[in-house]
């Protein structure tokens, strides 16, 4: 079953259960998805969908934080968009996870002790495997760290 189809599951019971809020985000993040598909002209595989609701959640992050400070209806709006999104977004990968992943490709590269000029070498091996599953400055941060 595609996300798309969770989604407009999902969307069918809110409606049912009057749940107008949590209808309108679902009824976003499935424009999102389905824009997605026309683009690429067939279906969308699972990366390239969670790939879509991690863009949403930033845009929605981003909204909530230029939002003025007199506004809570918009904050408040985009704090319960974001709990929606969140059921549909991938599972994030802990610190640990992320180093053990770091571990690997320093292993498979045969750097025994990394230091900062292989910082490039490694971040090229290792963001194809964390994509979609982990916060590229968070990666980027615990690279600098093991590689000082």
């Amino acid at each position: 079953m595609s996300m798309i189809d969770t989604v407009r599951a999902a969307m069918v019971t809110a409606m049912k259960e009057h749940d107008k809020e949590r209808k309108e985000s679902l009824s976003m993040l499935l424009s999102a998805l389905k824009n997605k598909q026309i683009d690429k002209r067939e279906d969308l595989t699972e990366a390239e969908e969670f790939e879509v609701v991690k863009k949403e959640i930033k845009q929605t992050k981003e909204t909530m934080e230029l939002a003025p400070a007199d506004r809570e209806d918009i904050k408040e709006q985009c704090s319960k968009r974001l709990a929606v999104y969140s059921e549909f977004a991938p599972e994030e990968m802990s610190e640990d996870e992320i180093k053990n992943t770091i571990q690997a490709v320093l292993n498979e590269l045969g750097i025994a002790e990394p230091s900062a000029r292989d910082k490039g070498k490694v971040m090229k091996e290792l963001m194809p495997r964390v994509k979609g599953r982990a916060d590229g400055s968070l990666v980027n941060r615990i690279v600098g760290e093991l590689l000082k």
